[in-house]
């Protein structure tokens, strides 16, 4: 693709890295193909090839516009364009630098403004976070039903974690909306690499992975979080610690990316790649170890939603479940594995019609088989997939923690 771009446009820290994106791509259309949006809404601007000229055309000098950042609100960034690109365009990247530029020059409607200010302010903060929660069950029977459905009717109870006893130890973050979600989740891992031999240590001032803002019109902040992240998990990794386990792959994905989003930074660019070379999501932890110490006995059909950030960002699609054959579970088919859930972080939310047919969808091919339980290994898609009140969801490490002898 060639590409002319504004002299305005030139001085941005970005331009190079955006330029080189849009002459990578051949505007063959095949991301068309497996885009959800686009699926959904037949729009070509709903499609990345659509939204890369959208993007193409602002930063070649043309006017920012309303309708060029809603098309490219509606993108969930779930990557399954990258998956099936033949030029292997870094669309996520280029999205961000598109974002970034409508955020400057678009002003959104005081109802987004606020939505968002509001998931910003509450979502990166797990007490703020966990006290809404709390609430919001006391007020359920009050609230409208879209919302009722995306609030847990009883609070789950996590059970005891190991005591850090072994020489092999890692780290793992605790998340945002977990901890209040499903605070089990963190706890049955620990449980479960314990069984392998490894502890897991905590870095207790460490927070959310910045994904909430950096997605949220709000790039600077969410590079801070990841700042002080690296700082809060630095002593840990220079004592030994071996890995920064993720059972949400929405953060793993992003934490992942840290040393790309901070490669600019001086002070934080080495520690940033460090970081990033170590972030494991759990599946690659426990498919490490030789899984005959995990005896387990589990008696129950299991269709695996896997998340866009496994499969599609991080590239480990299949990884839970070679684990999960491994040890003994029924595996429902599942059709369209690829397609996104339209959890998409706080996408639910933000774009409730898109994500609501996504998930109906997703569930029914989910549901095909006639499964007993639908596993995952992102809160997001959890939460979203739960919400419809259909087969229960759960995220995968603790069906395998439940069904250890």
């Amino acid at each position: 693709m060639q590409t002319n771009l504004s002299e305005n446009i030139k001085g941005l820290r970005r331009a190079q890295e955006a330029e080189s994106i849009l002459r990578s791509c051949v505007h063959c259309g095949f991301c068309n193909a497996t885009c959800p949006t686009y699926q959904i809404t037949g729009d070509e601007l709903d499609g990345p090839r659509g939204r890369i000229y959208l993007i193409k055309s602002f930063l070649e000098g043309g006017q920012a516009s309303e309708k060029t950042q809603r098309h490219l609100d509606r993108c969930l960034t779930c990557r399954n364009c990258e998956t099936t690109c033949p030029s292997g365009v870094r669309y996520h990247s280029l999205l961000d630098i598109g974002r970034a530029q409508m955020a400057e020059h678009v002003s959104r409607p005081w109802k987004q403004r606020l939505l968002r200010g509001w998931l910003r302010l509450l979502v990166p903060r797990r007490a703020a976070f966990g006290a809404a929660l709390k609430a919001g069950r006391w007020l359920r029977p009050c609230l409208p039903a879209g919302w009722q459905a995306k609030i847990p009717a009883r609070a789950a109870v996590a059970k005891a974690r190991p005591p850090a006893r072994h020489g092999r130890r890692v780290l793992m973050l605790e998340g945002c909306v977990q901890p209040a979600l499903s605070p089990n989740t963190n706890a049955a891992a620990a449980r479960v690499l314990d069984r392998l031999g490894i502890s897991v240590v905590a870095a207790a001032s460490a927070g959310c992975c910045g994904a909430t803002d950096y997605h949220l019109d709000a790039q600077e902040e969410g590079l801070a979080r990841a700042r002080r992240n690296i700082d809060a998990w630095w002593p840990a990794i220079e004592g030994g610690a071996e890995a920064i386990v993720m059972t949400a792959s929405g953060c793993g994905a992003f934490v992942k990316e840290y040393a790309d989003l901070l490669s600019h930074d001086p002070a934080y660019a080495e520690k940033a790649r460090r970081v990033s070379s170590l972030t494991r999501d759990l599946a690659e932890v426990i498919a490490a170890e030789p899984l005959t110490e995990l005896r387990a006995d589990p008696h129950m059909k299991v269709a695996f939603h896997c998340p866009c950030t496994l499969q599609h960002a991080q590239k480990l699609g299949g990884s839970v479940e070679r684990i999960l054959a491994s040890l003994g579970f029924d595996l429902a088919r599942v059709r369209d594995a690829h397609l996104c859930c339209g959890s998409a972080g706080t996408y639910s939310i933000t774009q409730p019609e898109l994500a609501t047919t996504l998930r109906n969808n997703k569930l029914d091919a989910l549901e095909a088989d006639k499964p007993d339980v639908v596993a995952t290994a992102n809160i997001g898609c959890q939460t979203h997939l739960s919400s419809a009140a259909r087969t229960p969801v759960r995220h995968w490490i603790e069906l395998v923690e439940e069904a250890l002898l």
